[in-house]
């Protein structure tokens, strides 16, 4: 479990204080009156899940008068963690320009929570697939420079705990990218520093630690990440996530045999080899790369955003009369280690009922029952295109949860 100051309770209890009267020191509530707990993932491309928690709040309050919502917009690591944190415990987005994926420079937010010493780094903020063009995406030109640029950002504004969010990224160089804008000097063989980028990877001959940036050595890395495989082989990140950043069948083997002769050096260096940990292949590879050079530790994305927030507790503090989560797609898979999974068994050890709001639902969701879940339902009203139901998630989410509500608040009082 992760490890947090003080402090970050502080400003936890801060801001949920006005909800949580025995708490901050407010009156108890009476026995009758509602408390919702609203704690979605975002519905990607069309909901983010601030979002959701503010539609959630007014569909709530118009269909029970008086009754009191608080909005914990969650993520799993990936895109939108920290704006998530952001406006879930206080803090601001900040933003600066780094250098994309490709060398191009991109304007790319970091999260800085209240605290004051927690930040948030999404690796898809600077070098992410969604940065490049699809014609222009190949992985043994790409690197994650930029990611390290952020974390130098956020070492400005005094983070000492950096939570680093892998997913969505362009690139296959191991962090070897970011670990040079930290200041680690990977030589090749002429004695000169190789190109961040993947294709660099087998030029690598020899590495220098010591001109890392000095900050680094009183800062926490946590990593969130929910992906489990290893750096190399048929599980690994070349084989499994390559190929959808648009890695040709002759860039495959040049970049699986960058990655085995970067793993071997790294191993050679730092006495530890991470190649086999799970979760080293997650960004390509990146895990493997501040696994092996900043001590990092690697927790589920769920894990890091609930413990930020506090959420058992929160939970256990009560009282809640209902949850509700949510997100893009549910199906027989979401009880296995995703986010609406999790929340579900995590308010089941409460005995607090949980309410699914879905961009779609498919098949059998016995499991998520079994885990906790009281209902599961889309929030699409019939048959339409895609993109039709994206455009009008909005709409279609407060109008699902009025009658979900409705419905439930009849069955509590009759």
């Amino acid at each position: 479990m992760l490890q947090f100051t003080a402090v970050r309770q502080d400003y936890i209890i801060a801001f949920l204080g006005e909800s949580m009267g025995d708490v901050a020191g407010d009156a108890v509530m009476s026995s009758d009156h509602v408390r919702i707990l609203v704690a979605p993932d975002s519905f990607k491309g069309s909901i983010d899940a601030p979002e959701f928690c503010s539609i959630a709040e007014k569909a709530f309050k118009e269909a029970i008068p008086g009754c009191e919502v608080v909005g914990l917009p969650m993520a799993d690591g990936g895109e939108g963690t920290a704006e998530a944190l952001v406006r879930g415990v206080g803090g601001n987005m900040l933003t600066v320009a780094v250098r994309g994926p490709m060398g191009d420079p991109v304007q790319a937010s970091y999260g800085l929570l209240g605290d004051g010493a927690t930040a948030v780094v999404e690796m898809a903020q600077a070098s992410g697939l969604p940065l490049i063009p699809v014609a222009q995406r190949n992985p043994v030109h790409a690197g994650s420079y930029g990611t390290g640029e952020l974390i130098l950002a956020a070492l400005e504004q005094g983070a000492r705990h950096i939570i680093l969010g892998l997913g969505g990224s362009a690139t296959n160089d191991g962090g070897m990218g970011a670990l040079q804008a930290l200041g680690i000097r990977f030589y090749g063989r002429d004695g000169e520093l190789v190109a961040p980028i993947a294709g660099s990877l087998s030029e690598i001959a020899s590495v220098d630690v010591s001109a890392a940036d000095s900050r680094l050595a009183g800062v926490r890395f946590t990593i969130a990440s929910d992906v489990t495989n290893p750096l190399l082989g048929e599980c690994g990140a070349t084989a499994i996530y390559a190929p959808q950043k648009g890695a040709s069948k002759s860039g495959l083997q040049q970049l699986e045999q960058g990655m085995s002769n970067f793993a071997d050096i790294t191993a050679s260096v730092t006495g530890e080899d991470h190649r086999h940990d799970e979760g080293a292949g997650a960004a390509g590879g990146m895990g493997f790369g501040f696994l092996s050079y900043t001590g990092a530790k690697l927790c589920s994305g769920f894990e890091v955003v609930a413990e930020t927030y506090q959420l058992e507790q929160c939970l256990a503090r009560g009282p809640w009369h209902l949850l509700v989560t949510g997100e893009g797609q549910v199906d027989s898979q979401s009880v296995q280690g995703k986010l609406v999974g999790r929340i579900a068994g995590m308010a089941a050890r409460h005995s607090i009922p949980v309410l699914v709001v879905a961009g779609s639902v498919s098949g059998k969701l016995d499991a998520l029952y079994q885990a906790g879940v009281t209902s599961v339902t889309s929030i699409v009203p019939g048959p339409m295109a895609l993109e039709e139901a994206m455009q009008d998630a909005p709409r279609f989410l407060r109008q699902r949860l009025t009658d979900m509500c409705r419905l439930w608040h009849v069955g509590t009082n009759t």
